[in-house]
């Protein structure tokens, strides 16, 4: 066996270079930042929040602690592209490192401008921005709901707007983030509630005011565009300002540039319905005023026209006919009915002569009386089988085997067998002596 020269100095342990590695870097890498992707999201049933955040040649592993995911309010999803703020620690036991993660923004401009391009590409090829697919706006919609932040201007603008413009209409808000990491999951639970109301609203509005692609890029979701695109409600999207478009605009079912404009494509302008109003009913009164006059002159000059009058000649003699046809006609139905009257009397006079109730009533008492013999009969009869079944059962009494049993007389039995003789006892078998009141078991004497 070859022999071992020893190490002339001090060889660490594990832990020792561990410990030193984790010096090293929780000492340098405090309070970076880093981007990528988000994957294998999962969260522990303390709460705690384990991820990876990766590029296209490395990753890293991360964690939230609970404490920390409730201050930030995050909803970690896989492909999320995130600026992650925090330190790196090293976990001796399993010799690795991780980031202690306490910032989570999204990326920056440049990717997510890129994502829009991708996704809107997506979209488009899969057909969710056809007009075919696009539902039409009620003319006059009384139910609105909209999908908004609470807090925001964007519907105070709407409601105000409604307010001049349609004031018919009631608002149901359903607040939802419209910035930040949980903004895409509320809007689309926004737009399942009002898919699912038992009394469904007649269009809906979804938005939010102006800001970078960062603050708008919820609406840039393919999870949001999907819920727009399958919503069984119209929808109008109003995101951003005029030289704002998101995904949603084009999978909308109308777009808006602003929320203000939002309300003021989805209902008319109260106060222009007045106005046509007033000016159709003027149209229609002058309309009908001029009919009237017209037509007034005609019927003057068909009263003086001389076709008129031989009209009216022939009006008259055809209804003095008719008046004097009707009145024969009267008077032929009266003498038909008071003919029928006479022979429907006659009718009456001879069925009553021959009326078989007479007949009825005679058979009815004989039923009776025959009723009444046959009741008698059944009840001498009773008596008879009444007294039968006593005398039988005295009968069958005095021949019951056990009836010297209950006026104390006892039974011999062995093997089973009733020993009615002394000459059938044997005093070697087992004996059992049987009372009215139970049994005795005696053994061999």
């Amino acid at each position: 066996m070859t022999s071992q020269i020893p190490f002339a100095f001090d060889v660490p342990s594990v832990s020792d270079l561990t410990n030193r590695i984790k010096t090293l870097l929780e000492n340098n890498f405090r309070d970076i930042l880093v981007e990528g992707e988000i994957s294998n999201v999962s969260q522990s049933r303390n709460g705690h929040y384990y991820f990876t955040v990766k590029d296209d040649d490395a990753q890293l592993p991360c964690v939230i602690w609970r404490g920390m995911a409730q201050r930030l309010n995050v909803d970690l999803r896989d492909g999320q592209q995130v600026v992650l703020g925090g330190d790196l620690q090293v976990y001796p036991p399993h010799g690795r490192y991780q980031m202690i993660v306490s910032l989570v923004q999204q990326a920056g401009t440049g990717k997510l401008q890129q994502k829009f391009e991708q996704l809107k590409h997506k979209l488009e090829a899969e057909g969710l921005f056809r007009d075919d697919h696009k539902k039409p706006l009620p003319p006059y919609p009384f139910r609105i709901g909209v999908i908004t932040s609470s807090t925001g201007a964007a519907f105070q603008d709407i409601r105000s707007t409604f307010e001049h413009r349609w004031p018919a209409a009631t608002l149901y808000l359903y607040h939802a983030s419209v910035q930040g990491l949980n903004a895409a999951g509320e809007l689309v639970r926004g737009l399942d509630y009002f898919a699912n109301e038992p009394t469904p609203v007649e269009l809906i509005i979804i938005g939010r005011g102006g800001g970078s692609l960062e603050d708008l890029w919820p609406f840039n979701e393919e999870p949001v565009a999907r819920a727009i695109y399958n919503s069984p409600i119209p929808v109008i999207s109003a995101v951003g300002h005029e030289v704002d478009y998101s995904i949603s605009d084009f999978v909308a079912d109308a777009r808006a540039a602003t929320p203000t404009q939002a309300a003021v494509i989805a209902a008319p302008d109260i106060d222009e319905l007045r106005y046509q109003i007033e000016d159709y009913t003027e149209f229609l009164g002058t309309y009908m005023d001029q009919k009237f006059s017209r037509y007034r002159e005609y019927i003057s000059t068909l009263a003086k026209s001389h076709a008129l009058l031989v009209v009216q000649e022939k009006l008259r003699y055809h209804r003095n006919r008719t008046d004097s046809l009707a009145e024969k006609l009267s008077r032929s139905i009266e003498r038909k009915m008071n003919a029928e009257k006479n022979r429907l009397g006659m009718f009456q006079a001879a069925l009553s002569q021959n009326t078989p109730e007479r007949d009825i009533r005679t058979a009815l008492d004989q039923v009776e009386r025959q009723e009444e013999r046959l009741r008698s009969h059944i009840d001498r009869l009773l008596v008879r089988k009444r007294t039968a079944l006593r005398e039988m059962h005295s009968h069958l009494n005095g021949l019951n085997p056990n009836a010297p049993l209950e006026r104390g007389f006892a039974r011999v039995h062995q093997n089973g067998v009733w020993i009615r003789s002394s000459n059938n006892f044997s005093p070697q078998k087992p004996t059992e002596i049987e009372w009215g009141d139970g049994k005795l078991s005696l053994g061999k004497t």
